[in-house]
């Protein structure tokens, strides 16, 4: 049996990767408390004692699986913020390390790792596994640490298989608001409750998004194809379909029937971002590509879903 743990399971990946091992028929392990990511020496503890209750869950011949889709930073976060999730990272790969019924197992691991990240100051016209990283962020450094991290553990546990997952821009339903990222939901939430949607880059700036489910599905795939033998693969996880914000707002206005009120302005955030990327993955070819859905049935399903939430909300705030 197999038996998976999902860290940030309440976030927009975290939970696609709960629904996709649900369907799967995967036992997910859930610990008792939820995390206080944002309180350190108590998130220790949390940590250690869900380690250990994951632990006894692992009998004979078990399977252990961990993904690590936990975070709270972006792009315009500071090494001070995010600093205590490679932190937290790092403690759990040690608990691990120090549990023989899990080193006595098999076991694999997923980091979510962010591509636009890692490669936005790339020259590449088309980026794959070979290019070469360059952060220009604190975010993207900190995930290559987080990367390194899951290396460093793997080579030294024979028995470990391990993915790092380098995703496209991710966008689904139930992304968290407030935060400088989702410009997908921003729209959708926007043209919702008829607001302005404020845009920060060119229309021609180019982007990969990829429906949340879709990137779940393809780190199950890709991850379980790799358990030949136990070794580390970094992969690119994309649509592959690059897409300009001027056919976003397009497809946005088909679908709901109404034109959006754009506001263009510059941000000092515009300048983080590469104007133009796209990815092509050149990992693992023997594994079938799992299949994405089209930017315009996402955008649907994403409408569909905000416009439930909106829906929901203001019969609340009525009764």
């Amino acid at each position: 049996m197999t038996i998976a743990w999902v860290l940030g399971g309440g976030g927009l990946l975290g939970a696609a990767l709960s629904r996709t091992l649900r369907n799967d028929g995967t036992a997910l392990f859930v610990p008792a408390e939820r995390f206080c990511w944002d309180r350190g020496p108590e998130l220790a503890s949390q940590i250690t004692a869900a380690v250990q209750a994951f632990a006894s869950q692992i009998g004979t011949g078990d399977r252990w699986e961990i993904y690590w889709a936990a975070g709270v930073g972006t792009m315009s976060s500071s090494e001070d913020t995010l600093e205590p999730e490679t932190r937290a990272l790092s403690l759990m790969l040690r608990l691990l390390q120090s549990e023989p019924r899990l080193m006595g197992a098999f076991g694999a691991i997923a980091l979510a790792s962010s591509a636009g990240a890692i490669y936005a100051g790339s020259s590449d016209e088309v980026v794959t596994e070979n290019t070469p990283p360059t952060p220009t962020t604190a975010y993207a450094r900190e995930k290559l640490r987080q990367e390194d991290l899951i290396r460093s553990f793997t080579a030294t546990n024979s028995r470990i298989t391990a993915l790092v997952a380098r995703i496209s821009t991710l966008y689904g339903p139930g992304q968290t608001a407030g935060r400088r990222q989702g410009l997908l939901a921003h729209i959708a939430r926007s043209i919702l409750c008829r607001q302005p949607i404020q845009i920060y880059v060119p229309y021609e700036t180019i982007r990969d998004y990829i429906a949340a489910d879709d990137a779940a599905a393809a780190m199950l795939a890709t991850l379980r194809a790799t358990c030949a033998k136990p070794r580390l693969l970094t992969k690119i996880i994309a649509s592959e379909h690059p897409t300009t914000i001027a056919e976003i707002i397009s497809i946005f206005m088909r679908i709901a029937r109404r034109a959006p009120r754009i506001v263009t302005s510059a941000s000092r955030l515009s300048n983080l971002y590469s104007r133009r990327i796209q990815f092509r993955s050149i990992v693992l070819p023997e594994c079938e590509k799992t299949p994405t859905r089209s930017l315009i049935v996402g955008i649907a399903q994403l409408l569909a879903a905000e416009r439930a939430a909106f829906v929901q909300g203001q019969a609340k705030r009525s009764t």
